[in-house]
């Protein structure tokens, strides 16, 4: 009797997550990120008020100092390295198990790790040594106050290493995100804080204040790097120290990566031009670095949170072919960031220099310095939702292992933004280059998503659009309570006057009043519905609960 072959055993599956598992880890890094950035605010407002703006050479050379090493940050270590790096290291930590995957994951990540290291040590001390030429590029309108100039050369130099260990920290973090741990990643950006704040507090003279916070930034980056290390340890990952080697993983890591750089290069290198065409104005530095602080916070607590969330969770559903997860992932990303950023770019719009004035006016910040960074906030604030909405349709590409579109995309948006940014520069004056900045993030995200339509890669369902329209609608309003309460504000402070604080009770309390009401209004127009709200904050039963390496 022939013996009946026993059945096929069908490919083991992974269930497909809901919105709630990319949600929640999103949540967590949101909160963190949230702690992290008013902990950055109280940096900025003891440093603004030591350094000044418009008044002081310290505070153009400082912001110098601080954004050139950051520049390089956001477009190789956090940008293009994460875009080349997570999606890889997710497919290879995946791969096969009994620990098989995790050691050639492991092995991955070691070469990474000194091929980064090696690259951003090379690219750290060439830019020190060549600072007095590469300063005519970055500040020319320091050219003509020689004190700024050389100040700036020197601060910029001490900040350098700075792109080293945050390439080495970005490295460790992509490790922790691809394996579902986003605590360390979003709470290791806290030192930076807390060890600039304890270098520029005891400092009252601008120019040792703006030496004593370039020297923080180089031992809080070290601090930095190692927290994440010992985050990617406690998670199970064990990384040996190797000699940098081209094998055929970081010959594929590296054309990746290259793209890559160009594609998150956009805002950032938007940014330096209008640096650029800001060292042409006195104090100009500073009013971007604050109306940054405003502005990013949406893109950090949204943008970049959805994004960590879902790179890796992209890869994982294209691995499986699980086309449905796809969709419902990228339909989540896009209606969640457009519910928290619409109404921050409302907020913004209504209340720029109110804002600005109320948090940042004292000391060495004048009202003129905040009037000036209000023109600009007002600008970037209609922005947010593109800045943030960038950070969403990336991994779109990325997760199938495509940075050139995105790279050809940015490149016309900068294109566009070098355009617009000259022209509005001298027509609107400073307020023109925030203008030209966040007319070419929209630009690039019209291209992004019709690209991804034409494709048949990814368009709304008829489900996200109503949602996004409901989440506009509910923004519209808020906005057009905020300005109202704008024009009042007179009478808003006049009962707190005997404070001391009116103005800044006002504000903080304007905003709490706000970000109270907006949940109520998505609710009243179906952006989001109590049951939905539920169904994220509640962990579901198919939910692993939480070790300890979870919360490390």
């Amino acid at each position: 009797m022939t013996e009946t072959p026993p059945p096929v055993q069908k490919p083991h599956k992974p269930p497909t997550r809901t919105g709630g598992g990319l949600i929640r880890s999103s949540a967590i890094f949101s909160g963190l990120t949230l702690i992290s950035r008013f902990m950055g605010l109280a940096r900025d407002l003891v440093i603004t008020a030591r350094l000044g703006a418009s008044a002081t050479i310290a505070a153009d050379a400082y912001f110098t100092a601080l954004a050139f090493p950051n520049l390089f940050r956001r477009i190789f270590a956090e940008g293009a390295f994460a875009a080349a790096f997570v999606p890889t290291y997710s497919r290879k930590l995946a791969a096969k198990g009994d620990g098989g995957g995790e050691a050639e994951a492991d092995r991955f990540a070691a070469d990474a790790l000194a091929l980064v290291a090696v690259a951003t040590t090379a690219l750290t001390i060439a830019f020190q040594l060549g600072m007095p030429w590469l300063m005519y590029v970055i500040n020319p309108g320091f050219a003509d106050e020689p004190e700024k100039f050389k100040l700036a050369i020197v601060l910029t130099q001490i900040t350098m290493p700075y792109l080293a260990c945050m390439a080495i920290a970005a490295l460790f973090s992509g490790m922790l995100t691809a394996r579902g741990r986003f605590i360390v990643y979003g709470a290791y950006p806290t030192v930076l804080n807390l060890v600039m704040l304890s270098a520029v507090l005891p400092q009252h003279d601008p120019v040792q204040a703006a030496y004593a916070a370039s020297v923080a930034v180089i031992v809080a980056g070290i601090g930095q790097a190692a927290l994440c290390w010992w985050g990617v340890w406690k998670s199970g990952a064990r990384i040996r120290l190797v000699r940098p080697r081209l094998t055929p993983d970081m010959k594929a890591l590296v054309k990746l990566a290259i793209p890559a750089a160009i594609a998150n290069s956009a805002t950032q290198v938007n940014l330096f031009i209008s640096g650029i065409l800001a060292s042409h104005v006195a104090g100009m530095r500073v009013w971007m670095n604050v109306a940054d602080r405003l502005y990013q916070l949406p893109m950090s607590l949204v943008g970049v949170a959805i994004g960590v969330a879902l790179l890796p969770r992209l890869s994982q559903a294209l691995q499986t072919e699980d086309h449905d997860d796809a969709q419902g992932a990228m339909d989540q990303g896009v209606v969640f960031a457009l519910a928290l950023s619409l109404p921050a770019g409302a907020a913004l719009m209504a209340l720029p220099f109110w804002l600005i004035d109320g948090l940042f006016t004292r000391g060495a910040f004048t009202q003129a310095d905040a009037a000036a960074t209000g023109a600009l906030l007002f600008h970037y604030g209609w922005g947010v939702p593109a800045f943030v909405l960038l950070r969403i349709l990336q991994p779109a590409f990325f997760a199938r292992q495509d940075t050139r579109t995105p790279m050809r995309l940015s490149l016309i948006s900068v294109g566009v933004n070098i355009a617009l940014g000259i022209g509005l520069f001298f027509a609107m004056g400073p307020a023109g280059i925030a203008a030209a900045t966040s007319a070419a993030a929209w630009i690039t995200v019209v291209q992004m998503a019709l690209t991804l339509a034409r494709r048949d890669t990814w368009r709304p369902s008829a489900q996200a659009w109503s949602k996004i329209a409901r989440v506009a609608v509910s923004s519209l309003t808020l906005g057009l309570v905020l300005a109202l309460a704008n024009q009042y504000r007179a009478l808003i402070e006049a009962p707190l006057a005997a404070t001391g604080y009116a103005k800044e009770i006002a504000v903080l309390g304007l905003c709490l009043a706000g970000a109270l009401a907006y949940p109520a209004l998505l609710f009243a127009f179906g952006g989001v519905t109590p049951a939905e709200a539920k169904a994220v904050l509640r962990r579901r039963r198919s939910d692993p609960k939480p070790t300890v390496e979870d919360i490390s």
